[in-house]
């Protein structure tokens, strides 16, 4: 129900209508608000489709905003309080809500009915109407092992003198046309960061992935990310060896090292294509493009470009001259300009389309890279773009998606946690264990994976999607989130980002320092004895600034809480150069002169342990607590 502004309007009058801005006196026709009626206002509208509803212009709109401390851009949505509040500012009133979704209004329109609010990603196409369609490649790889300069001789190689083709960098993927007439589409995405933040929104836009390994440098800590990524995602693997015109290339040692990351070319007998190449001589690309479109064939990739489109952002910004640019994987079906789309949590009709070549277009179908314009928002990478009939159609699509993130929201995230596991396997819901194994050196991965090994059985079997040495960083926690994993570390830390993250995504991070305890929990968890009230919690972290020494052996550090918070019921871990030196109970916490319970980030204290008394400054006092809790505190 809109608010009421009478007492307002009775005082001082029904504003005088404003001008339109731009327009001399009677080129437009101006209502007078008094004479206008009652406004129907929908429950949400952008500022423009706003200042057109009530013959203003949009800077009187936006006027109005800002005094309400509301700062919008002409596309910008509001909801219908905020719209009615400005419509009653500027004189009009603002007719009261009586149709829900579903009642008919008085013209025989009718309102939007609740079975379109459902979506429905990939109906059934008919056989008869789909077509093959180019395989979407993603390329991915450790840093420096070439995944740019390969890209770069993908599209070089590819125009040739004469040939017509649309190979391009502009919009974040590439098309490249091979000589036999033949088209495949790059993704240039940062790597498997990209790739795995897209499918953790529930994107699935890659058909094969490229693992770039140099052929002088072997498997890397990157390369077995982005191995594992692709596993998790199921995506076939084609391995690209790079660097293959060096002198100390070795490919031997890269065969042998792919084997131990499960990863088994088919020169030893398994079923993953390996293509020696040179970025830099160009030696091997068409040998590649050849496998490539020999791994697509055998997926039988297909699409209906007669149906309604639907398509996967890649990545949007905000163009100061054009408004929000997106752009986007069309995966099938055929978008039009004039089509109205729902992205993500926004909408809007397709202004204009450019292909990958800078060009406007009137359509795009299936598999093809676009730049899309006309959405009211910027959309987020992974959003997934659908064509809707009708503008109301998309209006209740995004209410009904907001309402339910926020409810999803307010009761958690339904993340994978070991207290779950066994309701999840007696209800049928669980069938794998996905676990993230960090550990502090690459000797105890073997030990441990074996013992997880041993865990599996016929209900449950345990999959370990990454197992490597070093911090939890916010890689794993992405991994995790995409594929619904938990995270282990073993004699390891987590980075600061990625605990931040693991809160956010609700992901269960569990630190363990002995290795009969890591697999006595899982044990315990699959037979659902798990007793999940001595969960370890980091509070945080304090910096050591200075040291008091107290009498001849107690020492006070002086110290600075950089994160979270430090609590006096806690236990302390000591870090010093990246290593655990010492862990211990903090014995006292004090502000000044006084005892307190708890000091929060950005503040300073001093600390006291119970027995370690050999801490130097620069040391990170990392304070943790055990509580009824999975998931890893901030």
């Amino acid at each position: 129900m809109a608010r009421s502004r009478s007492g307002t309007r009775g005082r001082r009058g029904p504003r005088k209508p404003p001008r339109r801005a731009g327009f001399a006196p009677g080129a437009v026709q101006v209502v007078d608000p008094s004479e206008r009626g009652a406004i129907e206002l929908p429950g949400t509208i952008t500022v423009k489709e706003l200042a057109e509803l009530l013959t203003v212009s949009p800077a009187d709109i936006i006027r109005e905003l800002i005094k309400s401390g509301i700062f919008a851009t002409i596309n910008q949505l509001i909801d219908r309080d905020t719209a009615s509040l400005v419509a009653e500012e500027l004189g009009y009133e603002v007719a009261e809500v009586t149709a829900t979704a579903g009642d008919e209004d008085e013209d025989g329109e009718g309102g939007v009915p609740a079975e379109a609010t459902k979506e429905v990603l990939f109906e059934e196409d008919d056989e008869a109407d789909l077509v093959p369609r180019a395989p979407i490649v993603t390329v991915m790889g450790h840093v420096d092992h070439g995944k740019t300069s390969l890209l770069d001789a993908i599209r070089t190689t590819q125009v040739a003198a004469g040939e017509r083709g649309g190979i391009t960098q502009h919009i974040g993927a590439s098309e490249v046309t091979t000589k036999d007439g033949k088209r495949l589409v790059f993704l240039d995405t940062p790597g498997h960061e990209a790739f795995t933040s897209m499918r953790a929104r529930g994107a699935r836009v890659t058909d094969i992935a490229v693992v770039v390994v140099a052929a002088d440098d072997g498997v890397m800590p990157q390369t077995l990310e982005a191995i594992s990524h692709a596993k998790a995602a199921k995506v076939p693997i084609v391995i690209a060896m790079n660097k293959i015109d060096r002198p100390e290339a070795n490919p031997d040692r890269v065969r042998t090292e792919l084997a131990e990351a499960g990863v088994v070319v088919e020169d030893y007998g398994g079923d993953v294509p390996m293509v020696p190449v040179s970025a830099k001589t160009r030696v091997g690309i068409d040998e590649l493009l050849e496998i490539i479109l020999l791994v697509a064939d055998l997926q039988e990739l297909k699409a209906n470009p007669k149906r309604a489109a639907v398509g996967t952002i890649i990545e949007a910004q905000l163009d100061k001259g054009r408004g929000p640019v997106a752009t986007t994987i069309v995966q099938t079906g055929t978008l039009k300009v004039g089509d109205v789309v729902v992205v993500g949590n926004t909408f809007g009709k397709v202004k204009a389309l450019e292909s990958a070549v800078g060009k406007r277009i009137k359509e795009a179908g299936p598999a093809s890279a676009v730049v899309v314009l006309g959405l009211s928002d910027v959309p987020e990478a992974g959003d997934v773009l659908r064509v809707v009939s009708d503008e109301k159609i998309a209006r209740a699509q995004v209410e009904a998606r907001k309402n339910e993130q926020a409810a999803r929201e307010g009761a958690g995230a339904g993340r994978a946690t070991l207290e779950d596991l066994y309701s999840q396997m007696q209800a049928g819901q669980a069938k794998e264990l996905r676990i993230i194994l960090k550990t502090d050196v690459s000797g105890s991965l073997g030990a441990i994976t074996r013992a997880l090994g041993q865990l599996s059985s016929d209900e449950t079997k345990i999959n370990v999607l990454l197992e490597a040495a070093g911090d939890i960083t916010d890689n794993d926690i992405m991994l995790a989130t995409a594929s619904n994993a938990i995270v282990i570390g073993f004699n390891t830390g987590i980075t600061d980002t990625a605990r931040r993250g693991a809160e956010a995504e609700g992901v269960d991070v569990r630190l363990y320092d002995i290795i009969y305890k890591l697999t006595d929990d899982i044990d315990a968890a699959l037979k659902g004895m798990l007793e999940p009230e001595m969960v370890e919690v980091i509070e945080g972290r304090a910096e050591v600034r200075q040291i008091f020494k107290v009498g001849k052996t107690t020492v006070i550090a002086g110290c600075y809480v950089t994160d979270g918070r430090i609590v006096r019921t806690g236990s302390a871990r000591v870090w010093r150069g990246g290593k655990v030196v010492a862990t211990d109970k903090i014995d006292s916490l004090r502000r000044f002169r006084d005892d307190v319970r708890e000091v929060a980030a950005n503040f300073e204290c001093g600390i006291g342990l119970s027995g370690y008394n050999d801490l130097e400054e620069g040391d990170i006092i990392e304070c943790y607590t055990q509580q009824a809790r999975s998931r890893i505190a901030g």
